[in-house]
């Protein structure tokens, strides 16, 4: 069942940021869909707040780092962004799976629609998307976003 909300301003989306950091627990994969500018950063920072991470601020993408890690009360927040990944070959050597594994984290993926065929089959998916009239919104979904 997909949950539909809208996202008219950035507060809107970092509400629902912390609104889903009281869903999530350790174990639990979020994959982010959306274009460039559609907000995955932004509700990534303000799950992280809801989640604890001391200064939301310091959240920020790891598209170059591919991937961050925050102490969290749960646990850790492991924060990937696939977007400069060329291939699956090389989201193994990163130890993509092994971040996916982890019972001791939440694992955010941003441009999880990459390498679909990676994520586990309890991941909660998110798209961030704009519909005609320019309107934000989130679509929670249970799977991933057809191509």
């Amino acid at each position: 069942m997909e949950e539909v909300v809208s996202l008219p301003t950035l507060a809107a989306t970092r509400k629902l940021g912390k609104s889903l950091a009281k869903r999530l627990k350790a174990g639990d994969v979020l994959a982010l869909v959306g274009d460039l500018g559609a907000g995955k950063t932004t509700l990534t920072q303000a799950l992280a707040a809801g989640l604890g991470v001391r200064d939301g601020g310091e959240v920020v993408s790891p598209t170059y780092t591919i991937a961050n890690e925050h102490e969290i009360a749960l646990g850790t927040l492991i924060h990937v962004d696939l977007y400069r990944l060329p291939d699956v070959e090389s989201a193994y050597a990163l130890g993509f799976l092994e971040m996916l594994d982890r019972t001791d984290a939440i694992v955010v993926v941003e441009w999880a629609n990459r390498f679909p065929q990676l994520m586990p089959a309890h991941t909660q998916w998110l798209t961030l998307s704009f519909r005609e009239n320019g309107e934000r919104v989130a679509t929670l979904g249970a799977g991933p976003p057809s191509a």
